[in-house]
């Protein structure tokens, strides 16, 4: 598994149109954020900070408990690092999915959550909680059906009210259990 280091680099490519992370020896991590998802200051270089590094163990930690390969994983922590760090600030999008609590309920970060709407249900890893709505990415490999046109990939972010979120961490936190006889 990849391990966070303050040699790393965000940078904008101009060439693949999307936010790049440089972890040296020459690998180079794509990420899924286009130049119009991303905040002003990701286009230039950036270091890879500690708040970086203490959101990947964040997130590498919950992901863990994945039924993942290790280099999805890996793609996964990067892509919810490089979300929490750079998304554009968004409005939620809650339309596209459907009710699933009253919104008392508050998540916190690296929470997974159920989301559905007429096309399904999906599990996202929660980023970055607002006060009502919370920016969370897919952890679907499968693409995740909007609206019949629209769709999110794996890893990709959508800011969410959070009352069309149901915690579901128990789904993967399983703890072992003591048979008594």
């Amino acid at each position: 598994m990849l391990k966070p280091s303050d040699k790393w680099t965000w940078y904008y490519d101009d060439a693949n149109q999307h936010l790049m992370l440089d972890l040296g020896n020459d690998m180079v991590f794509k990420t899924n954020l286009a130049k119009k998802l991303i905040v002003e200051c990701a286009v230039g270089i950036n270091e890879f900070t500690v708040d970086d590094a203490s959101a990947f163990q964040t997130y590498k930690e919950q992901i863990s408990h994945l039924d993942l390969s290790e280099p999805r994983q890996a793609e996964l922590a990067l892509y919810c690092v490089a979300a929490k760090r750079f998304h554009k600030p968004v409005q939620p999008k809650s339309w596209f999915f459907d009710s699933l609590s009253d919104g008392s309920l508050i998540p916190i970060e690296g929470d997974f959550v159920k989301l559905e709407n007429a096309h399904g249900d999906g599990v996202f890893i929660v980023l970055e909680v607002g006060e009502s709505a919370s920016l969370c990415a897919s952890i679907n490999l499968d693409e995740f059906n909007l609206n019949g046109s629209k769709a999110l990939n794996f890893g990709e972010a959508i800011k969410v009210m959070h009352d069309r979120m149901q915690i579901i961490n128990h789904c993967f936190l399983t703890q072992p259990m003591r048979l008594v006889g």
